[in-house]
């Protein structure tokens, strides 16, 4: 019985980060790196025990890509153009994502937040 319970509870914990992040479309304000403002939408699809797929709609723009939560950290890969991005992200109290991101090569980040709705 002590075993079974012993693997019950480390299935749950393996669990537990991507329970934390829910799937969901999510309000976006965020600088980019040049400090211009944006806002937009962020929809998250868990397509994985701890993965999910990102899309952004910001303006006329929409950003595909995907995504690890590890704890509290949600990590997110994209494609921005011709240009590859990647993002780091806090999960916060509230469910909200705050973090920054860029682009491979820039000398800049941008920094987001997505508030779920």
């Amino acid at each position: 019985m002590k075993r079974v319970f012993l693997a019950a509870l480390l299935a749950l914990s393996l669990a537990l980060p991507a329970a934390a992040q829910r799937s969901g479309t999510y309000d976006v304000t965020g600088r980019n790196p040049d400090g211009t403002d944006y806002t937009g939408t962020l929809l998250l699809t868990q397509i994985g025990l701890s993965t999910f797929r990102v899309q952004w709609v910001i303006g006329q723009d929409e950003i595909e890509g995907v995504a690890m939560v590890s704890g509290l950290t949600f990590a997110t890969a994209f494609t921005l153009g011709e240009q590859t991005g990647m993002g780091i992200y806090q999960l916060q109290p509230d469910g909200s994502l705050v973090g920054v991101w860029t682009t491979a090569g820039a000398f800049a980040q941008g920094e987001e937040t997505a508030r779920p709705r």
